[in-house]
């Protein structure tokens, strides 16, 4: 099923937003000119709450604004917050993520609306008007850099 999820949080990743609010839309699939995806909204959530940094933005921000310490792994490209890490985000995602979601089957127009009309904190593509973006962005370069600074964790 092909849709945007919405997620709000029982206690806000960082002291500048708001708990209880919507701070970020994600869609399923993205739009792919010339394939199909197989991501799905079930998928992609299920992804965001027991995947890792490298495969979630959701995760890399949620991470980096709670300092979570990144970390290159495997071959040094894709970036994490180690197994330790990612398991803390995971509980601490299970005690305050909430996430709702809509059916739509063209969810990136729906998403580029919502982004353009919502105060999304958390979404950095398409929402360089929202007052926290620079921060955001700030955050997670810093993150990346220290973590090029470390050495590969395994």
């Amino acid at each position: 099923m092909a849709g945007v999820y919405g997620w709000h949080f029982e206690q806000a990743p960082h002291s500048d937003l708001a708990a209880g609010h919507l701070l970020y839309v994600g869609i399923a699939p993205r739009y792919m000119a010339n394939r199909t995806s197989t991501q799905n909204l079930r998928k992609r959530v299920r992804y965001h709450y027991r995947g890792n940094a490298a495969g979630s933005t959701l995760r890399l921000t949620l991470g980096c604004l709670l300092g979570l310490e990144l970390r290159r792994v495997g071959s040094g490209k894709r970036m994490t917050f180690g197994k330790t890490g990612e398991a803390a985000l995971s509980q601490w995602m299970a005690e305050n993520a909430r996430v709702c979601w809509i059916e739509h089957g063209e969810p990136w127009v729906l998403e580029s609306e919502l982004i353009s009309q919502l105060d999304l904190p958390l979404n950095l593509d398409q929402n360089r008007h929202n007052a926290f973006h620079s921060r955001l962005k700030s955050l997670r370069a810093e993150a990346r850099q220290r973590a090029r600074e470390l050495p590969i964790s395994a």
